[in-house]
């Protein structure tokens, strides 16, 4: 099934929600990277991907063409004879900026010790360097991620929520990017069993067998990503010791990566709808209104678009206070 990449699809009652479409679309290593290219560098042909990814020509392929089938990525032919075409970005995967420039301020902030530089983004507003900063669309304050609150909407469960069978894909072997290539991030939501227990952490999940419930995975599942989140210092246990007596909490670090994975979920509402309403509603903590996603200039505090958004060559940016390098 193609999705119509201009307007949104329309999911089936009872069925996988848009968490869960949103997890099969970006939570994969290698999408994530040829999505970063795309958006922050005008990626679009297939050589060029592979000039800049240790990438093979099978799996470069297959996700080009999940890339079209999901409706982020569409092929043009720029050239007749012979016939070559082109991958651009369309209405919705262009629509995916949010996430990329969040992604791209955290590791900056916080993943450093990178083999390659973040790419440093430039608001031609102002015209100075700057962190994306998360603010409530509807009153316009710059808000922590503990001052917003979420649960289940109408089409909202663990059930639906979580990554089924036929949206899985095994890892391709990515591993040999080695520490560049936003190598936290790929840690916290490049599978889509990491992307789903984040979720989790951010909707209250503190204990082994609360993530192992809700998600559904196997319990060496839940055991491998809990030692990789704490190896990152996203998590920190709290107990005994012991992974099925511990408690879970996210760490400064761990918050601060909430604007991606609050990005994720909205663009995922905005492009799957289920027909029984939003999977998952947010709330501005002490407010009557609610809570969706402004991003801000760090600098100027002006409100970004993506058309705003200047990306130059990577620098080492100087961790926040309280990161851990891996």
């Amino acid at each position: 099934m193609i999705h119509p990449p201009d307007e949104p699809t329309q999911l089936g009652a009872g069925g996988d929600n848009a968490i869960a479409w949103a997890i099969g679309v970006f939570a994969d290593e290698w999408t994530l990277l040829i999505l970063r290219y795309a958006i922050t560098d005008g990626v679009t042909r297939f050589q060029q991907w592979q000039d800049l990814l240790p990438i093979s020509s099978a799996v470069l392929a297959s996700r080009l063409r999940r890339g079209c089938e999901v409706g982020v990525l569409e092929q043009v032919a720029y050239e007749d004879k012979p016939l070559r075409q082109e991958y651009r970005l369309t209405r919705r995967g262009m629509s995916l900026w949010p996430m990329m420039a969040s992604i791209c301020g955290w590791e900056g902030a916080w993943a450093h010790g990178q083999a390659e530089p973040v790419p440093v983004m430039v608001h031609q507003g102002c015209g100075r360097a700057f962190e994306p900063l998360m603010a409530c669309a509807t009153c316009g304050e710059i808000v922590e991620p503990r001052e917003v609150t979420g649960h289940f909407g109408p089409s909202g469960s663990w059930p639906r929520s979580a990554p089924n069978t036929t949206m899985r894909r095994r890892s391709s072997g990515s591993s040999a990017l080695g520490p560049g290539f936003f190598p936290h991030t790929r840690v916290l939501v490049g599978n889509r069993w990491s992307a789903a227990m984040m979720g989790a952490a951010y909707l209250g999940a503190h204990r082994f067998s609360e993530f192992q419930r809700r998600l559904g995975a196997p319990a060496t599942v839940i055991a491998d990503r809990l030692r990789r989140f704490q190896a990152i210092d996203v998590l920190r246990a709290e107990g005994d010791g012991r992974a099925d007596r511990s408690e879970y909490r996210l760490t400064d670090k761990g918050r601060a990566f909430f604007p991606v994975v609050m990005t994720a979920i909205e663009w995922g509402q905005r492009w799957f709808r289920a027909p029984e309403g939003p999977a998952v509603v947010f709330q501005h903590r002490g407010s009557e209104h609610p809570f969706s996603v402004l991003l801000r200039c760090s600098e100027c505090r002006g409100a970004l678009a993506g058309r705003e958004i200047a990306v130059l060559p990577g620098a080492v940016v100087q961790p926040r206070r309280g990161a851990v390098p891996s």
